[in-house]
């Protein structure tokens, strides 16, 4: 009885050689790099994670890349990373390049509806948003703020509690 193609590949052998060493690289890389390395603090961050799993992906179930060619891959990404990393702390010009700027959704239970049509956010999103944090009432809310990463941020207000103002220093009004 012969079986399908699909069922005896002839990578058998190589899709689990390749899935531990490229394994081992991300390990490796991740440790070299730091804590960062899959972080979503900034739109960057995100696409890196992404382009990491899609690589790793590639080069464990795919003829090509090959692993060295994966690992090759694996580098030009870390130190991607790394530098951009380096420039983003070397001044505010390369950061704005970079990333995204934190939008203001709302203050003080106002809305801003300029910045939700900037951030391409519906007043349906922001109810959900606000839902899930638990807010009963709009002058419940200190600050909703949209994060580089494209995550909402809700701020509850406090009864006899000022926000500081420098957690809103970098976020756009």
């Amino acid at each position: 009885m012969a079986f399908p193609d699909w069922l005896t590949s002839t990578q058998w052998l190589t899709v689990p050689l390749s899935a531990v060493g490229i394994y081992f690289a991300v390990i490796l890389f991740h440790r070299l790099n730091g804590l960062r390395s899959f972080s979503t603090m900034s739109a960057f961050d995100f696409v890196m994670t992404v382009a990491i799993g899609s690589l790793v992906a590639t080069t464990i179930l795919s003829p090509r890349p090959a692993l060295m060619e994966g690992v090759l891959g694996l580098t030009a990404l870390f130190l991607l990373q790394s530098l951009i990393a380096l420039g983003r702390s070397a001044g505010k010009a390369f950061e704005r390049i970079v990333d995204n700027e934190p939008l203001l959704l709302m203050r003080k239970g106002e809305v801003f509806e300029k910045n939700l049509q900037k951030a391409r956010v519906t007043r349906d999103d922001l109810r959900v948003k606000l839902r899930e944090n638990g807010i009963l009432r709009y002058r419940d809310v200190e600050a909703v703020i949209m994060e580089t990463t494209g995550i909402i941020s809700v701020i509850k207000r406090q009864e006899g509690v000022e926000m500081d103002d420098d957690l809103l220093q970098s976020v756009r009004t």
